[in-house]
């Protein structure tokens, strides 16, 4: 956090002139999409930079993810599976802009996209299966047996 050196104000104090600032900042603070990579003046967010938002279960004998991947073809996704590391890439073309009228306002993503999560436990990669259906795509990743829990019954004797 950087420091301001304190500075006495020109005019004296005005409450209402601070109270007016903080909600001009409060409400460019919300018009944002909150990416580091929007730019406030021009109103639009960049054909590129961005990833698919991405669940991620743990379940006892699967890892299934999630992701929101609407407006693509299945061939148009790639899944790569390697040293634990599950990527997801891809690119969403762009609609070509019609020339009726003009645009009032663009935030849609576009542009290609790579998402990487690392999987907590081992996966048995000759069984992973992967669907898209209606914009989202679901990965189940099988664990191998070595990385299942596995229950003990211990007898206690007295």
């Amino acid at each position: 956090m950087a420091l301001i050196p304190w500075r006495e104000r020109e005019g004296g104090l005005d409450p209402f002139k601070d109270m007016e600032r903080l909600r001009s900042q409060m409400n460019n603070l919300f018009n944002m999409s909150l990416s580091k990579w929007f730019d406030p003046s021009a109103d639009t967010l960049p054909e590129q930079g961005w990833g698919p938002a991405m669940d991620i279960y743990d379940k006892k004998d699967k890892i299934v993810v999630k992701s929101e991947i609407p407006g693509m073809k299945k061939d148009e996704i790639d899944l790569i599976l390697e040293d634990g590391i599950l990527t997801i890439k891809g690119e969403k073309k762009r609609e070509e802009k019609s020339e009726e009228g003009g645009e009032l306002r663009r935030e849609l993503y576009y542009g290609a996209f790579q998402r990487a999560v690392a999987l907590p436990s081992d996966v048995d990669e000759k069984k992973i299966r992967a669907s898209y259906k209606k914009g989202v795509l679901e990965v189940e990743l099988p664990k191998k047996e070595s990385a299942k829990p596995k229950q003990l019954k211990i007898d206690v004797g007295e």
